[in-house]
């Protein structure tokens, strides 16, 4: 059998009719070949949900959005969802409008209800519910501290004001040469320190000697420590004390005036005496002196003794008088 021309027009005709509606469908997102499933849910504002938006099922992409609507009476938007799965959805299952991050913008997640074995048909509606998104979520959290930020940013201005009028010209100034001059005097700390250390690397080897006489030092002194502390210092410091009270009853004795020395002590009489006789004695010393043959007379041929004369001042006699 001969295809005529016109039948092969016709088949080419129609079959680019087939594939113009194909490929219309596979961009509007929809599968010629596969069934869908039509859900319809119903809320008061989509926050940015576009068609053609993902809808999952616990993260799996079970289907799209494929238009939104507004309600001629309720004035509410009304999205329509296509659903390519066989997972039993739940007439109470709920769909939730939420935004997975900064950049994929909104999509629905199905939350199903398992406990309900009512299963939803074709063209039936679901609860809706819209979730803050993580983009609200940080505008919500960034307002206070926006609010903040313009507190500090006004008393910091308000700060920076009160600190100019505070810092006139010769404040400045000042301010200026104390910065200078504490620069300079970090830099002779500097200097000072570059010095230090250099005399400590000169001298080394003193310093180490040092503290190895110091380590010594301390050794002896630990070992002397030990030598006390194994001393029987209790029983000295008894015998100290006992030979203290001891000398301390005798000096009790000599101030009473009791014994002999006691009495040389605190007898003024005796004193007296003694004093009478010293002088008595250094008298007849210089009488000996001035006139020794009154008491040495050495005669040969047999003189007589020549009489005795007191002296003209009697020094012991005017003294007692």
């Amino acid at each position: 059998m001969k295809l005529t021309r016109e039948i092969k027009t016709a088949i080419l005709v129609i079959a680019s009719i087939l594939l113009f509606i194909w490929g219309y469908s596979f961009l509007k997102g929809r599968d010629l070949f596969n069934s869908y499933k039509t859900l319809y849910v119903q809320y008061e504002t989509v926050e940015g949900l576009a068609p053609s938006a993902p809808v999952t099922l616990n993260g799996l992409i079970i289907g799209k959005v494929n238009k939104i609507t507004i309600e001629e009476n309720t004035g509410k938007l009304l999205v329509e969802l296509q659903i390519k799965t066989d997972f039993p959805i739940s007439k109470s299952s709920i769909a939730t409008i939420y935004e997975p991050g900064f950049i994929g913008g909104k999509q629905i997640a199905i939350e199903p209800n398992f406990k309900d074995p009512s299963v939803s048909l074709d063209g039936q509606r679901l609860k809706g519910e819209i979730r803050m998104g993580l983009t609200a979520s940080v505008g919500d959290k960034l307002g206070p501290i926006q609010e903040k930020l313009d507190k500090i940013m006004a008393n910091a201005d308000v700060l920076i004001t009160g600190v100019n009028n505070v810092l006139d010209k010769k404040a400045q100034e000042d301010l200026r040469k104390s910065l200078a001059e504490l620069s300079a005097t970090m830099e002779q700390f500097h200097k000072a320190s570059l010095s230090m250390n250099t005399i400590l690397d000169e001298n080394k080897t003193q310093i180490k000697g040092v503290v190895t006489n110091f380590n010594k030092i301390s050794s002896d002194f630990s070992k002397i420590s030990d030598s006390l502390n194994k001393a029987d210092l209790g029983k000295s410091v008894k015998n100290l004390n006992a030979t203290l009270a001891k000398v301390d009853g005798i000096m009790n004795g000599l101030k009473s005036g009791n014994g002999t020395m006691g009495k040389l002590l605190n007898d003024d009489a005796l004193y007296n005496n003694l004093d009478k006789t010293s002088k008595e004695l250094e008298l007849l010393l210089q009488d000996i002196r001035l006139h020794p043959t009154r008491y040495v007379n050495i005669s040969v041929f047999g003189k007589k003794d020549k009489p005795y004369k007191a002296p003209v001042k009697d020094t012991i006699s005017s003294t007692q008088n």
